[in-house]
């Protein structure tokens, strides 16, 4: 018992003294960065699943959707078990089902097979950020912190959205070399790397109540009406966005009939699972959720829209316009970290809706005629706005949501990106119905220009964002 004690204490004098070490965080980061590699590495195995299993190129758009859904399903849903069970164990489930998919996708046979591993891959992926987040948030309480531990939330921004760029190359190089299962097989030996630093490096969670675990107490606990009647709107909600332009009428109809009662439902919880009231008090955590799903619907269009552009209008190669983005992540990735080191919110935020205006018109100067530096010039716009709004975002994530939310309120804010990543596919693929041609190109520039100046508006209207950095 003694012995137990004096460890527990010097584990407490470790925290305190270097609370975020290389230890604590490395897992946290190679957790956070699946969801955004597995989300965009699979787009250069596409064409050689269709070959392979014999299916239409079309049909394999299920991989890609059927991951977004259960991401944006799965990540709020993650945040709340993760409240309520340990975010170190449904972190470590997480990785777990990661595993599995990888392993489903690698020996799939059918593209019915390969749907179910990445979905097992969205909702492993879906609980780092949300756990990460407690995670942080409980290390910095611990060690007294009142400042937001800006060098830790920027490796976070890194993981969580500069990696997405370099997928595409990645899978590139995979599927050329090895095939298209070491799309799904490359989770294997990742897994297998951060489940082993979690186990080892990251702590325990908090002795739980035993009374307060039974089946019945948990479900009461996490609101399990609720977050079925969340999924299920949700899923109706995406699928609709997805079916645009063509207007699914029973997604639509799916949409309403089950959104309606889990309003009611949750209106009526005392401990709901997506409190609308706090939300509706909570106007920084609100705006900040908007914010990120506009600025993404951005920077996601110019990650696939302007790719289909380059290919089709600039006949340039998959793996040309893929490293024609790399700029995009290199800048995101370096801007991120120092920003965030030092908890600027509002500052990042501007500059955020600024340059997503200065690339959006840019993108309405392009041409088939135009030279490349023109086109990387435009990505290294938006790896700053990448950079820019995922720092001071998730700083104002961190800053307005309660304590003891903050894993569904993470989870809520991906989700809300997930929605602006899903609305530029939608958009996309209107204003490309005929062809990823220049005019659709300068079509889709217009859109993002009226975005950006919805997020500027967000921000400089804010009057409560200017003092969230000092809170």
């Amino acid at each position: 018992m003694r012995a137990a004690t004096n460890q527990a204490e010097t584990e407490a004098r470790g925290h305190s003294l270097k609370p975020f070490a290389w230890t604590f965080t490395t897992p946290l980061y190679v957790g956070s960065s699946l969801n955004p590699i597995n989300s965009s590495i699979i787009a250069t195995a596409l064409v050689p699943i269709a070959a392979d299993l014999h299916v239409s190129v079309g049909s394999t758009a299920a991989l890609v959707s059927s991951l977004y859904l259960a991401s944006a399903v799965a990540q709020p849903t993650a945040g709340k078990l993760a409240e309520v069970l340990g975010a170190r164990r449904i972190f470590l489930s997480g990785i777990v089902l990661v595993l599995v998919g990888g392993v489903i996708g690698g020996l799939g046979q059918s593209l019915a097979m390969l749907t179910v591993a990445r979905v097992l891959v969205g909702i492993g992926t879906s609980a780092a950020f949300p756990c990460a987040m407690i995670l942080i948030r409980r290390r910095a309480t611990e060690a007294g912190l009142d400042a937001p531990p800006g060098g830790v939330l920027g490796g976070i921004a890194i993981a969580g959205m500069a990696t997405a760029a370099i997928g595409p190359p990645i899978g590139g190089l995979l599927v050329g070399a090895a095939g298209w299962r070491w799309a799904f097989l490359i989770n294997i030996p990742v897994t297998a790397i951060a489940l082993a630093m979690t186990v080892r490096w990251l702590p325990r969670d908090p002795a739980r109540d035993h009374a307060r675990t039974g089946l019945r107490q948990v479900a009461d606990r996490i609101d399990l009406l609720g977050i079925v009647g969340f999924a299920g709107s949700m899923s109706a909600l995406v699928i609709f966005l997805m079916r645009l332009p063509q207007v699914e009428w029973i997604a639509l109809a799916a949409f309403v009939l089950v959104a309606a009662p889990t309003v009611v439902w949750e209106l009526r919880r005392p401990a709901p699972f997506f409190d609308f009231r706090s939300l509706a008090a909570n106007g920084p955590l609100t705006r900040t959720y908007l914010r990120q799903s506009l600025t993404l619907l951005g920077v996601y269009s110019v990650m696939y829209g302007m790719t289909q552009w380059m290919e089709a209008a600039h006949g340039m190669s998959t793996v040309t316009a893929g490293l024609l983005l790399l700029p995009m992540g290199a800048v995101s990735a370096l801007l991120s970290r120092p920003l965030a080191s030092r908890n600027l919110v509002r500052g990042p935020l501007i500059a955020s809706a600024i340059t997503m205006l200065i690339g959006s018109a840019g993108i309405m100067l392009l041409t088939s005629h135009s030279p490349v530096i023109a086109i990387v010039l435009v990505s290294l716009v938006f790896g700053i706005t990448s950079a820019t709004t995922t720092v001071g975002n998730q700083t104002a994530l961190y800053l307005a949501a309660p304590p003891d939310q903050i894993g569904t309120a993470s989870g809520l804010f991906r989700t809300f990106g997930y929605l602006g990543t899903i609305t530029s596919a939608v958009i996309g693929s209107i204003v490309f119905r005929d062809g990823a041609s220049d005019h659709g190109l300068h079509i889709l520039g217009i859109v993002l220009v009226a975005a950006g100046f919805a997020v500027l508006l967000l921000t400089v209207l804010d009057r409560r964002l200017s003092s969230t950095s000092t809170r």
